[in-house]
């Protein structure tokens, strides 16, 4: 992972181009989590630079909203179809974790983790259609794809979080207002072990 910041680093032309420092918080795996908001924390005290945290749904909306983008202009300028978002991420062990967005981003929906079949209930009460991608989205393609819901092919980058859309919403203050906390949305899988063991004991 370091090895792709220092590429991305001299991308920008050195260190000393950069100012700011952007991470990911998540929702994600635990583990993940952890190492890329250590890592983005101890490069911005060992290089003096700010470090700020992204939801990664956010990131993913972003791409959504720029691949929503009309390719047709309106009195030459091109316009957006103004719909509103929905980022799927893959939350494993058959969940997803997903967001519901206007179209100028901002929430609806607070980040949380559905079942695929729950997410899909809920979408079905909505007014309007939202735009579904995200890695979520693909991997849980027939529970979601219902009710007029469209789901891209499983190889359009829609459904990839981009680094520079990270970047950009960093840039721009950042989404979350606990600055570097992981967006977790359930307890990691150690903590569940736990608590499966502590119960069959009492059994």
């Amino acid at each position: 992972m370091l090895e792709e910041v220092e590429r991305a680093a001299a991308a920008a032309g050195g260190w000393g181009a950069v100012d700011l420092l952007a991470v990911g918080l998540g929702p994600g795996t635990f583990t993940g989590l952890r190492v890329g908001i250590a890592s983005a924390r101890g490069l911005g005290v060992s290089l003096g630079l700010p470090a700020r945290g992204v939801c990664t749904l956010d990131a993913l909306a972003a791409g959504i909203a720029e691949a929503d983008a009309s390719t047709v202009p309106s009195g030459g300028i091109a316009t957006k179809r103004n719909r509103r978002m929905l980022p799927v991420l893959d939350g494993w062990r058959g969940e997803v974790f997903a967001t519901l967005y206007e179209a100028d981003g901002s929430r609806i929906w607070e980040p949380a983790v559905y079942r695929p079949e729950q997410l899909a209930e809920r979408v079905a009460g909505l007014e309007e259609t939202p735009v579904v991608a995200g890695s979520g989205a693909v991997r849980f393609r027939d529970e979601l794809a219902r009710d007029g819901v469209r789901i891209g092919d499983d190889s359009d980058p829609v459904h990839r979080v981009a680094a520079r859309h990270v970047c950009a919403l960093a840039a721009a203050g950042g989404t979350e207002p606990d600055g570097l906390a992981p967006i977790y949305l359930r307890p990691p899988d150690a903590e569940r072990w736990r608590e499966r063991d502590a119960s069959q004991r009492a059994k």
